[in-house]
């Protein structure tokens, strides 16, 4: 099977890091100058020019003007970023500069005006993937640097070199590496230009606002490379005498790609526009399926409260089963003309199903019940993983085990029953796997038999975390399931963030335990009816985008550090030339 989408979202990750903070940054800019000067005083090495003149003055310059200027274009730059870049260029300096001492010292000059025009190109590389795409803004902040640079060069090398020859020959050099750079970056965005017509690093620099300040600029390259697409989604709709009614809805759409981006919060945003209480479970999607936008969300609700206007209620429902099928249970239930299935692998690792297995599924049901709600448990996860896809072994269970509760719920008896629901909110956080929505629990009562679905709103579960609370949960009822949203809001950056990885299972398991007990206080007589929204025009990724996108950029990367080093070499000589011809 391929590689997931999820995985290769994953494996970016190890490019994303947190900029330490610009106090500490600025503390070894100035520790580097004064380190340099006092081997020069100590005689450790002879350098005719000040460390702290040369390198931690036109740092402190950077720092200082960069995230100003950057701000009067309207877009973004924290001083924990300017300051980080500063001390990297210093570094970079201090290394091209002090190698030239493995020469001559007379070729300190040569080198140190190589070392600002390779800072004038780094900067700019970076700047235009972190702030800006557009170049021609970003040659100032770029400059910044290595401008005070020239002038402390200008100072320092005037008896040597000759006061303006020095800048001169500077400037040159910075001409030189800017175009190496600029070069470079052209033919870094040149795969995700031809293969999906955007600008990589607009992508990033969105990317990067969207961490920093919550911005959905991302949402417009989603849209860019996006298609439409028509899926159905059931709904049970329960009716409760002189009580608040509840939907249990199953959107086969994916709540992601991250953060509040796209559908990101599709089950709290879908929660909220209703006045029922509503449940949003995970039905049969993968990342294909994520918005673009969370203004997609309309259509869905639109969809499903269009689909509610003709609803027919029955006051019977079957008792809940559960079978087997290999690695896959399915939990049961019937509800007048229509059914129920809510699928695990747990204690095997589960991940998203893909749509055409929840269809598969639904049409064999449809030959007994006119709507089919099937519901990916989303509840073990032991890393990040590829998604069940159709006519392998696991999606096979999954159709098997589902055939198999559907044809059970056939001929059982149908009874009058009862349901209660809570709706209990967490001290948790996002950062913690919990997504906005908390703990809902629908408990449903028939012929003396209580189940449980317990529905927490976050990506999945950690390993074994299912089987502990069931084991309580099972104390109270007879039948349970615990069950995730699949919300990405829980996830800015990676896949990987599970209910129970950083808060311990025996912490939450008493809200839990909450839960259900106040759904079980909450019962009371019901009619329940279904229905099979058409959520029409509904703008997603498309199919196996984002692993494209993921295997595009991916395979980007590959090549930066050789294109880099080649580009690299180029401006070496050609400053070693621009040297000799000025000589």
């Amino acid at each position: 099977m391929a590689q997931g989408s999820d995985v290769k979202l994953g494996q970016l990750t190890r490019y994303i890091f947190t900029a330490p903070s610009w106090q500490r940054s600025l503390f070894i800019i100035i520790l580097l100058g004064l380190f340099i000067d006092a081997a020069s005083a100590r005689a450790w090495v002879y350098l005719p020019f000040s460390g702290t003149v040369a390198f931690t003055l036109p740092a402190i310059a950077a720092l200082a003007l960069t995230k100003p200027i950057i701000e009067l274009g309207g877009k973004t730059m924290t001083w924990n970023r300017s300051a980080l870049l500063a001390l990297s260029c210093t570094v970079f300096a201090v290394i091209i500069t002090l190698s030239s001492l493995a020469f001559s010292v007379r070729f300190i000059p040569l080198f140190y005006a190589i070392s600002l025009g390779f800072i004038f190109g780094l900067r700019l590389f970076v700047l235009v993937a972190i702030s800006d795409y557009r170049l021609p803004r970003m040659i100032l902040p770029a400059f910044t640097q290595s401008g005070p640079g020239i002038l402390a060069g200008m100072l320092m090398f005037s008896s040597s070199f000759g006061f303006l020859a020095f800048g001169i020959f500077a400037l040159v050099l910075q001409l030189v590496f800017g175009l190496g750079f600029a070069i470079l970056v052209w033919m870094i965005e040149r795969p995700l230009q031809r293969a999906f017509k955007i600008r990589g690093l607009a992508f990033v620099n969105a990317f990067i606002a969207h961490m920093t300040d919550g911005s959905k600029g991302m949402e417009d390259f989603f849209r860019e490379i996006g298609e439409e697409i028509f899926v159905p989604q059931v709904s049970f709709f329960f009716k409760r005498q002189n009580k608040k009614p509840v939907i249990f809805t199953v959107p086969n759409l994916h709540p992601g790609p991250m953060g509040e981006i796209g559908g990101g919060n599709l089950p709290k945003i879908l929660h909220d526009s209703f006045e029922d209480e509503t449940l949003v479970a995970h039905g049969c999607a993968t990342h294909d399926f994520n918005l673009v936008s969370e203004t997609e969300i309309k259509k869905v609700i639109d969809a499903l409260q269009k689909s509610r206007s003709n609803v027919g209620y029955f006051p019977l429902a079957g008792k809940s089963g559960r079978v087997s099928d290999g690695t896959v249970q399915a939990l049961y239930q019937r509800f007048g003309d229509s059914v129920l299935v809510v699928t695990t692998r747990s204690p095997h690792r589960t991940e998203d199903l893909d749509f055409s297995i929840g269809m598969t599924i639904m049409a064999e049901g449809h030959r007994w019940f006119p709507h089919v709600a099937i519901v990916d448990g989303h509840n073990c996860m032991t890393d990040l993983s590829s998604p069940v896809l159709l006519a392998t072994l696991t999606a096979t269970e999954y159709q098997r085990a589902c055939l198999a509760g559907m044809n059970t719920c056939l001929s059982a008896p149908m009874h009058p029953f009862r349901i209660g629901v809570s709706h209990h909110t967490v001290p948790y956080g996002r950062d913690e796997g919990f997504g906005d929505l908390g703990i809902q629990t629908l408990v449903v009562e028939v012929e003396g038999q209580k189940s449980a679905y317990i529905l927490i709103d976050g990506n999945n579960m950690a390993a074994g975390v299912r089987e502990i609370l069931l084991e309580q949960v099972l104390t109270k009822v007879d039948n349970a399931e615990v069950m995730t949203t699949d919300s990405h809001v829980v996830n800015t950056i990676t896949g990987k963030n599970p209910v129970g990885m950083h808060v311990e299972v025996k912490e939450f398991l008493p809200h839990i335990m909450q839960s259900v007990q106040e759904a079980i206080d909450d019962l009371a007589s019901s009619e329940a009816g279904a229905a099979t929204a058409q959520c029409e025009h509904i703008v997603v990724f498309g199919s196996n985008r984002i692993a494209q996108l993921a295997s595009t950029v991916n395979a980007m990367l590959v090549f930066v550090a050789p294109l880099s080093l080649a580009m690299l070499l180029l401006a070496f000589l050609l400053s070693i030339v621009a040297y000799a011809v000025m000589a």
